[in-house]
């Protein structure tokens, strides 16, 4: 099932992953016919920002972030904001991030991860932007950062692909953060996840592909691509007991609240 409209939003893309082999044109086309209205490419790496930049710049509704994923903070990892502050002056950057924990790989040092994450905080604190966070087997040292750092001061922000526990969301909602659900909703082992949204405010609920990555149900074992949001948001307002539009719209009007600087202008 797809949603028509309103205009669905994927907060949580990485358009470059799909550049090589695949005319991105088709990729947002389809993504438009599919009623989704705005993308937000992610940046992984600083060193690729101006090609994640390039590609924002190509499409009226996609916008970009500018952060290091926790798999490379070893190599890229940030210790100043300074360069975060300077990106975020961009008119296509309306995000810090991704940033974050991730104790499954532990694809650099967790250090490094840390301190990586807690600057990227201090970026977004600074320039207002929100937050993008990736965690995964990390709740513990992702609650502990995350309110560390709200003493410092507030900044605004989303877990993105939200897969971990329930404790972890109670935390982030109580900072004020949204919470952003992907495909992984969908997957049939996803019971506790299922669970945990039900429990959500509709006002803090996100929905995202994290494409090329976790291709929802029907599409399960697709390349995933930004159309297919609209099968997870079609499935979470099932589950919620809410009209898919209505899905779509509660949704579309947190992202435009979080992500303020990005227009909703043409998102009906």
């Amino acid at each position: 099932m797809l949603v028509d409209s309103p205009k669905l939003v994927d907060s949580h893309c990485h358009l470059d992953y799909l550049e090589d082999g695949e005319e991105l044109d088709a990729v947002v086309a389809r993504a438009e016919a599919a009623g989704v209205g705005t993308l937000v490419t992610i940046c992984t790496r600083l060193s690729e920002f101006e090609r994640v930049r390039a590609i924002a710049g190509r499409f009226e509704r996609v916008y970009c972030s500018a952060g290091v994923h926790p798999h490379d903070a070893d190599a890229e990892g940030q210790g100043d904001p300074a360069r975060l502050i300077e990106l975020a002056g961009d008119d296509k950057v309306i995000g810090i991030g991704e940033t974050g924990l991730d104790y499954y790989y532990d694809n650099s040092a967790r250090e490094a991860q840390r301190l990586s994450f807690r600057t990227h905080i201090e970026a977004s604190r600074e320039t207002g932007l929100p937050l993008i966070v990736h965690s995964r087997d990390a709740d513990e040292d992702t609650i502990e950062i995350l309110r560390s750092e709200a003493g410092e001061g507030a900044y605004p922000g989303v877990i993105h692909c939200f897969t971990a526990g329930r404790a972890l969301a109670e935390a982030a909602l109580e900072l004020g953060l949204y919470i952003s659900l992907s495909g992984v909703v969908t997957f049939k082992k996803a019971e506790e996840l299922r669970a945990i949204a039900k429990g959500l405010p509709l006002e803090r609920i996100l929905v995202e592909t994290d494409a090329p990555y976790l291709a929802p149900v029907p599409v399960r074992g697709k390349k995933n691509e930004p159309a297919y949001v609209a099968h997870t948001a079609a499935f979470v307002a099932e589950l919620l007991g809410l009209p898919a539009q209505e899905l779509a719209r509660i949704t579309s009007e947190n992202f435009f609240r979080l992500f303020a600087k990005a227009s909703p202008a043409a998102d009906g």
